[in-house]
This record gives C-alpha cells, sequence and structure tokens, in this order.
C-alpha cells in the first residue's frame, strides 16, 4: 500500500459543526471507500437514527459519539452485505509478531498482526466494531485498509 492508503481511516469534522457528518478524505485512492462508507452513514444519521430533530439538523448536531455509531452502523451493513447478508468478517491489528517471513514474501509489520473475527449476526458484528471503533478511525489505524481486507474476507476470495 502507498503511504496516502497507509494513513488513510475514517476521521469525521467537528462534532457539532456544520460538517459533522462528513468524513474527512485526503488526496489518494481512499477516497472512494470513504465515499462509498459516507453514504451509509447519511443513510443511517437521515433514516434510522431515532432523533426529533429535522433533516439538517440531524446531520450538523452529531457529537463524537453519534459519529462512531454511525461509522460502526456503516462499517457493518456493508460488510454484512458483502457476506451475502449471513456472514460478516472483521480484520483487526494485534500485537505484534516476531516470526520470520517465508522466501519471497516482504514482512510489512502489518499484514502478519492482521486477526480476524467472523460473525454470523449483522448486530453481534456491529457490537464488536462498535467496541473497536478507535481501531478504525484513530491516527496510525490502518483503518481504511483494515476495512478492505474485511470487505474482501466477509465477501470471500471465492465470490
Amino acid at each position: 500500500f502507498s503511504c496516502e492508503w497507509a494513513a488513510a481511516h475514517f476521521s469525521f469534522h467537528h462534532p457539532h459543526s456544520d460538517l459533522a457528518y462528513a468524513l474527512e478524505a485526503a488526496q489518494g485512492g481512499a477516497r472512494a471507500i470513504l465515499a462509498a462508507v459516507q453514504a451509509h452513514i447519511i443513510t443511517y444519521l437521515l433514516f434510522t437514527r431515532e432523533t426529533e430533530a429535522t433533516h439538517l439538523e440531524r446531520l450538523c448536531r452529531v457529537g463524537r459519539w453519534e459519529q462512531g455509531q454511525a461509522l460502526a452502523t456503516a462499517l457493518a451493513e456493508t460488510l454484512w452485505a458483502a457476506g451475502g447478508g449471513g456472514r460478516a468478517v472483521v480484520c483487526l491489528i494485534t500485537a505484534p509478531v516476531t516470526t520470520m517471513p517465508r522466501e519471497g514474501y516482504r514482512a510489512n509489520s502489518f499484514t502478519e498482526r492482521i486477526r480476524l473475527f467472523e460473525f454470523s449476526e449483522k448486530a453481534a458484528a456491529q457490537g464488536f466494531i462498535s467496541d473497536h471503533i478507535n481501531s478504525f478511525k484513530g491516527k496510525g489505524s490502518h483503518g481504511v485498509i483494515l476495512f478492505l481486507y474485511s470487505l474482501l474476507f466477509s465477501r470471500t476470495l471465492e465470490r
């Protein structure tokens, strides 16, 4: 992955601002994934979340916790759809691994640490993502790459 991909994570604009609902997107190839997730975030904030605010207020009056919930819901919905409605796989980074790479493989200290968590219920996947949302939001988390891997494993490599 390029430097732009490695740095890409899910980051919202400031809470309770006019763009509180929007993900920040830097230059690079990860923007397409951010745009797809953004569509699910807006759908959740406008039509799923329970609030008495008008449509525009629903988007602008989003706090940090609601941003995390919207992101967790968007990621879970997308992974569930990729898995055909029967499964979702979430990839997270574990502690550093001290194994030697096989011949012909170049270690990158990222891929070797990925751990897969498989779910057969969408609510369980969403709860797990919500509990580990900083793994996708945090600076240096490689959150977009983790989500891309999660999509691939949810969809399965055969499909």
